[in-house]
């Protein structure tokens, strides 16, 4: 018994972050998969190269498991779109790539929004309580409020635009591609979540959004 805590001990020590990256990588599927309640710590670190009680002094409890879980999940989103490089380019080509890169993140990490869903079924009480978590989303709408500055400085953006309700508009999209996809699959089939129905939401998403944000005559063409 020794041995094997003396052995456990050396692999944390050697590597502390990656076995924490570990724990929250098995943590978000479990939570995603069976929700807070539903999820047993015994079941993580038995998916994990350590155990019960490692998880524990790295995340204190269960909650603190959840928690630092759902903040990897937010913080994956956040860095994705801090490597966009968007300065560079014209405010509705900035616009376009934002919009594209939310609608295939959410598609290729539908955990992410499992982990949202559950949140709001318990009224985003944990969420609410993560100061990581709101600085996070202050950041990204202070990206997407800079591609609105620059948009309306060009004049090529609508005055009245709120970047709040833009980046509501453009995870409203996004969300419910993955989210709805069992419920609305059952009801006109599966055709727009094959590749190529994905392909012409996708397009549509983007030339939707910048329809909302540009002026007429500034957004997208018909033939887009």
């Amino acid at each position: 018994m020794g041995t094997t805590a003396d052995a456990e001990r050396r692999g944390w020590t050697q590597n502390p972050e990656a076995v924490q990256q570990d724990i929250l990588s098995v943590a978000l599927s479990e939570f995603a998969a069976n929700g807070f309640s539903g999820t047993r710590v015994d079941t993580i670190a038995s998916r994990t190269q350590t155990s019960k009680r490692m998880i524990y002094y790295y995340f204190g409890d269960k909650l603190g498991l959840y928690t630092r879980a759902l903040e990897a999940a937010y913080l994956k989103v956040r860095e994705g779109e801090t490597q966009l490089e968007l300065d560079h380019l014209n405010p509705q080509d900035a616009l376009a790539r934002l919009v594209a890169f939310t609608f295939d993140h959410h598609r290729a990490n539908p955990d992410f929004i499992r982990m949202v869903m559950i949140e709001n079924i318990h009224k985003a009480k944990h969420l609410a309580e993560s100061q990581v978590i709101r600085d996070f989303n202050v950041a990204a709408i202070d990206k997407l409020a800079e591609i609105c500055r620059r948009g309306q400085k060009a004049g090529v953006f609508r005055e009245a635009l709120d970047p709040v309700a833009l980046h509501w508009q453009i995870s409203a999209a996004s969300f419910f591609n993955v989210s709805n996809r069992p419920t609305f699959s059952a009801i006109f089939g599966n055709d727009l979540f094959e590749e190529d129905g994905q392909k012409i939401i996708r397009r549509q998403t983007v030339n939707a959004i910048l329809s909302i944000a540009c002026k007429p005559g500034e957004g997208p063409s018909e033939n887009e």
